[in-house]
């Protein structure tokens, strides 16, 4: 905690000009050059979805009959490849080589957490219902929870390994596919895991691969249509998730930071007015739009349609719809998943394009299956507070609970001392790496991404209000997905893993003192409120105000400037006064504000 220590905040002298002197030039930055990073991060990432697709091959070619690996353009058609090709992907993802891995997400030493996190005993689990499921309380990662996620991984293995000697069921194919029974232990093991751990059921990707594993079980006919089907509803839940006015934003900040655009004076066009209004422009705004129309039309054309030039056309524009994000480097780069969405376009809609509702044998499982996936995205969008954004999928919407913590050089000591984890906080791994200047450079670009959605404003907005005058001197500020990389193991956008619940478990094993950790959480707008919901949270002595913004004030206002008017609907000292007024006259004041 010296001034030399990288966990000292700022000191007056090299902080003496306002945030929004500060962040402006850094939003204009980003505008034009994105994130900024050297083209050897890019490299990185592009060898590692090379691998990713050497290993799906890798598996496939083991199926007895199949043929050589380099044989693959004889045999990447057959059922049991696609069956591999799920099952590989959710493991890379759930061993964290996809979705939140590398420096894009502030991860180098180690580049990755998710297996040396959860293979590790004494780390913190995040149980999704500790009250209300036996068997699942606590927070301490225990080695029957390690065991168990070892299985998990020993079954996808099973899997994987597994010949094809079940009959492909009246589908074109030289070999069969798995036995169904190779897909149980998995199908029961990870929801198993789940409830002990919701990080790892999430990291999965389980609204994606758990579901297709589920189609599995069907006949072959069935199994491509359930397939099928499951990958209409991630592309229509991704597409209703975006009718809102967050969504322009998150283009503007998307393609500003593809690599592959180098002009500067396109990326002008991507914003309002650059460089005093990055707003989103007419462009970001128009491509939003057309976006969202092109997830709701084309996948319903191929899905209709029985091949020919019209599957041609839609499988393309489908193709270059996640080529667009591919190439864009989304941050939490989740890059594998838009590389199975276009070999699932190519083996599902094009080359079984012949296979539609008509042909079902049993349509009772497979409507069963749809069903869940779209309760989940009503749910999530109707209650995006209690409902992941993975499970909502709500990927790209822009509308996603966030948290931003404001931390003490007291407390990040306690953080490294009392809370085992397998890296350290992302400034500590930059400092080593690069030295404070840039650690800080680094540290306000992440600033920069979180300010240019609209939600950003909000969270900077708030922070004055949980921290007080000492907010810019006297606390280190972090955004909330940074905080549950290393302590948890993996983050990819999730507020729901870095709210009340994760304060409450560093709480257990740090004791704060009131005033060393504060947080500002804030809930996700429902589709059907134009308000996100906020609580301000201390460690010790837990939840001091609650309320709303509006969504229009976070709208009408610049990257840079936060002062957003705050709806209090309850404070802790107000409540210690008697000024808070009963529930059911605020109820009556304003119904959506309880």
């Amino acid at each position: 905690t010296s001034p030399s220590s990288p966990w000292a905040p700022p000191s007056p002298a090299t902080r003496n000009s306002p945030n929004e002197t500060r962040s402006k030039p850094m939003v204009q930055h980003w505008g034009v050059a994105g994130f900024g990073a050297p083209d050897g991060v890019y490299l990185l990432y592009i060898a590692k979805i090379i691998g990713y697709i050497a290993g799906g091959l890798f598996f496939a070619s083991l199926t007895p009959g199949i043929g050589a690996f380099w044989d693959f353009p004889d045999w990447w058609d057959e059922p049991v490849v696609f069956q591999k090709v799920v099952v590989w992907t959710l493991l890379f993802e759930v061993l964290g080589f996809g979705c939140g891995f590398g420096p894009l997400t502030l991860r180098f030493l180690p580049p990755l957490g998710a297996f040396l996190h959860w293979l590790r005993p004494g780390t913190i689990r995040m149980p999704p219902w500790p009250g209300k499921v036996p068997f699942t309380s606590g927070s301490r990662r225990s080695v029957v929870d390690v065991l168990l996620y070892a299985v998990v991984l020993a079954a996808t293995l099973w899997i994987l390994l597994a010949p094809a000697n079940r009959s492909a069921g009246g589908l074109d194919a030289q070999v069969g596919m798995i036995e169904p029974s190779r897909f149980v232990p998995l199908l029961v093991l990870l929801p198993l895991l789940g409830l002990r751990d919701k990080m790892i059921f999430l990291a999965a990707r389980s609204e994606v691969y758990l579901s297709a594993v589920v189609v599995f079980l069907l006949p072959g006919i069935d199994m491509i249509v359930a397939a099928k089907l499951v990958l209409v509803a991630i592309w229509w839940g991704a597409a209703t998730s975006k009718l809102n006015r967050h969504f322009p934003n998150v283009v503007a900040v998307m393609l500003s930071n593809t690599p592959l655009v180098r002009s500067k004076a396109i990326k002008r066009r991507l914003h309002r007015g650059y460089p005093e209004d990055l707003r989103p422009g007419a462009v970001s705004r128009f491509l939003a739009h057309f976006g969202t129309a092109v997830e709701y039309l084309v996948p319903l054309v191929l899905f209709v349609s029985d091949g020919g030039t019209v599957t041609l056309v839609a499988a393309a524009i489908m193709v270059a719809f996640h080529l667009l994000i591919l190439t864009s480097i989304p941050m939490g780069v989740p890059l594998e998943w838009n590389v199975y969405m276009m070999f699932g376009i190519a083996f599902l809609f094009v080359d079984k394009a012949q296979y539609g509702l008509a042909d079902i044998s049993n349509p009772l499982p497979v409507a069963l299956v749809i069903c869940a996936l779209a309760a989940g995205v009503v749910l999530g969008n109707l209650f995006p507070n209690k409902i992941s954004f993975l499970i909502g999928m709500r990927y790209y919407a822009g509308n996603w609970d966030t948290s931003m913590w404001l931390l003490k050089p007291s407390a990040v000591a306690k953080l490294d001392t009392h809370v085992k984890k397998a890296a350290t906080l992302p400034r500590r791994q930059l400092v080593k790496l690069y030295g404070e200047r840039v650690a800080d450079l680094l540290a306000h670009k992440g600033y920069t991404f979180r300010a240019m959605h609209t939600h950003g404003r909000a969270l900077f907005g708030l922070i004055p209000r949980a921290a007080g005058p000492e907010h810019e001197t006297g606390y280190v500020v972090i955004d909330g997905e940074f905080i549950a990389g290393p302590i948890l193991g993996w983050n990819f956008g999730d507020g729901h893993l870095h709210n009340e619940q994760l304060v409450a478990a560093l709480q257990e094993r740090c004791h704060f003192e009131e005033g060393e950790v504060r947080v500002v959480v804030l809930d996700a707008q429902p589709i059907q409120r134009q308000r996100q919901r906020y609580r301000l949270v201390d460690a010790a002595i837990g939840e001091f105000e609650r309320g709303y913004v509006a969504v229009s004030d976070m709208l009408a206002r610049q990257p840079w400037d936060c002062d957003i008017p705050a709806h209090i609907t309850w404070s802790r000292a107000a409540a210690n006064a008697g000024s808070n007024p009963p529930a059911s006259q605020a109820a009556r004041q304003d119904p959506r504000a309880v």
